[in-house]
């Protein structure tokens, strides 16, 4: 549990000073809480990084990680709790346990910020929105407003054109706060329309939204769409720096963002920042990249002299495998047929390899009951499920058809080696973002499972009242597989909680019975609903 350096955030600044540390030779853990990339990840469209003429969030960061990975990085998905910067050795305390390091780089980045107009929290999940990828298709054919004037409501209100009718841009300014380029595309767009010095006052409605209220110049309007028809708000309005792990440990602007010298370094010794936490003037991924490759070399230095002071001896670290991630073709292996991933397959051979970390430490055999009917989802889980097989020999595959009205095929249901059911079940084909959510549901299943809190664990396994809990979520949504596993991990413990995890997009059903608009969404019990995305102790306490 000792690092020479540990990075709390994995966005790209982040993920930019594990490679330049790894690469340096030292012994490097990137901590992060949801999903390694940051914001950008829900970013569909990336044109201004130098050297790559198109990419989106994702493929972008995802290089980054596969990149630092390669040089010896390495990844810890684990809540921080609590930090301390005294002395030599500095702490990270976590809901995984507690890591130590000499130097520590701070990556925490932002959060998107709320407006505070009346009705905002009320109506999150049914109209208002903070993710346009994630939450962008419930609003097809429907009006929509962008609440914000800076890259990100550019950016946003371009891309909801591709389902709305209309799409109001509503700026407090006299002008946009971003690029001229991106404010272009935006005021020339046809189906955009822009509204400046505007700020919205109210929005409500009894299930969704059904009215809302903005100043505009002085003067105040109603809008309400068609009977029944409903609209969308989204709030791009900035981000809050997330500081609360370290706000009153080293030196915040008013804004709360941190406060760093040319080299990156924070007030406290052997404490960097880098990324949209620090004070900066233009906050992109390219200045991110920079703030973290200045912080690794800054600390570099601080960590040389750390050794010479304590007299330790720098750590062996084993070498590289000679494989580069993205140069250096996966090895041709013999097939009968066609090869995965390709022609309707779902397993590549690359994703093959990285499974093996996975399922080489599976303990016990774990059985994955596959409920289908005749629909074509269903042929498609079927397939999947057999790919699955070909991973392991402890993961069985068992495939019934049924007949059932009332039931909700596909089903995959997990069970462990005796076929009992283990309280979770994911319907439709977990892919994209799904998909390692589906696999550490496994890994936690028939594996040694991911570390948790002692004391949380027992709280989860005394939990004695009967509870089922349906999480409906996007494949696309970056934000659902934090609050997926969480229900999972929960499920699989507690011995009275199930949990079904459904695809919206062959359930939309649900999408209707609740009101959903906005994902990921947790129903309990079938009444309460919760939106937005949760680690395992926000659920606890919600149960």
């Amino acid at each position: 549990m000792f690092y020479d350096s540990i990075i709390v955030g994995g966005g790209p600044a982040g993920l930019t000073a594990a490679l330049y540390l790894a690469r340096a030779k030292y012994r490097v853990l990137v901590i992060e809480k949801e999903k390694i990339g940051g914001q950008i990840t829900i970013t569909s469209e990336v044109v201004n990084y130098p050297g790559v003429l198109k990419t989106d969030g994702n493929h972008l960061t995802e290089n980054m990680r596969r990149q630092a990975e390669y040089f010896g990085a390495e990844f810890q998905i684990a809540e921080v709790r609590e930090l301390d910067f005294e002395g030599d050795m500095k702490s990270v305390v976590t809901d995984k346990g507690t890591y130590q390091g000499l130097g520590i780089v701070l990556a925490t980045g932002a959060s998107p910020r709320r407006v505070g107009f009346k009705g905002e929290m009320e109506f999150r999940g049914r109209g208002v929105a903070y993710c346009a990828t994630c939450d962008g298709e419930f609003f097809a054919g429907k009006d929509v407003f962008v609440i914000g004037g800076g890259f990100a409501a550019a950016e946003e209100a371009v891309f909801l054109t591709r389902y709305a009718k209309k799409v109001f841009v509503m700026v407090r300014g006299n002008q946009f706060r971003c690029a001229r380029s991106a404010a272009e595309e935006v005021l020339s767009h046809p189906k955009i329309e822009v509204h400046f010095h505007t700020q919205i006052r109210e929005a409500g409605g009894t299930d969704q939204l059904e009215y809302a209220v903005f100043e505009e110049d002085g003067r105040v309007w109603r809008y309400e769409p068609e009977s029944g028809e409903g609209f969308g708000i989204f709030v791009f309005a900035g981000y809050e720096p997330a500081n609360t792990l370290f706000k009153d440990k080293v030196k915040l602007t008013e804004s709360g963002h941190l406060i760093t010298d040319m080299d990156q370094k924070t007030s406290a010794d052997g404490v960097y920042g880098a990324g949209d936490i620090c004070e900066k003037n233009l906050r992109q991924v390219v200045t991110a990249v920079s703030d973290g490759a200045t912080a690794a070399a800054s600390l570099e230095k601080y960590i040389s002299s750390q050794y010479g002071k304590l007299k330790l001896k720098k750590q062996e670290l084993p070498e590289l495998s000679g494989r580069h991630p993205d140069l250096t073709p996966e090895p041709e292996r013999e097939t009968t047929g066609e090869e995965p991933g390709e022609s309707g397959g779902f397993l590549s051979a690359e994703v093959r390899s990285q499974l093996s970390r996975v399922t080489d430490l599976l303990e016990r055999d774990i059985v994955l009951e596959f409920a289908l009917d005749d629909s074509g989802i269903s042929r498609e889980a079927e397939m999947f499920g057999r790919e699955l097989m070909e991973l392991s020999p402890k993961i069985k595959c068992v495939f019934r058809k049924e007949e059932d009205p009332e039931a909700e095929y596909p089903a995959i249901r997990f069970c462990d080696d005796k076929g009992r059911y283990l309280g979770t079940a994911f319907h439709g084909v977990p892919g994209g973002h799904e998909f390692n959510s589906f696999v550490i549901a496994i890994y936690n299943a028939a594996g040694p499972g991911q570390s948790i809190d002692g004391k949380e664990l027992e709280e989860i396994r005394k939990y004695e009242k009967k509870r089922h809990i349906q999480v409906v979520v996007s494949l696309s949504c970056t934000m659902c597989p934090d609050l997926v596993m969480a229900v999972q991990r929960i499920a699989l413990e507690a011995p009275g909680i199930s949990a079904d995890i459904y695809d919206m997009a062959h359930f939309p059903e649900l999408k209707d019975r609740y009101r959903i608009m906005s994902v990921p969404c947790m129903i309990v019990d079938g009444e309460d609903v919760y939106f937005g995305k949760k680690g395992i102790r926000e659920v606890m306490d919600l149960l």
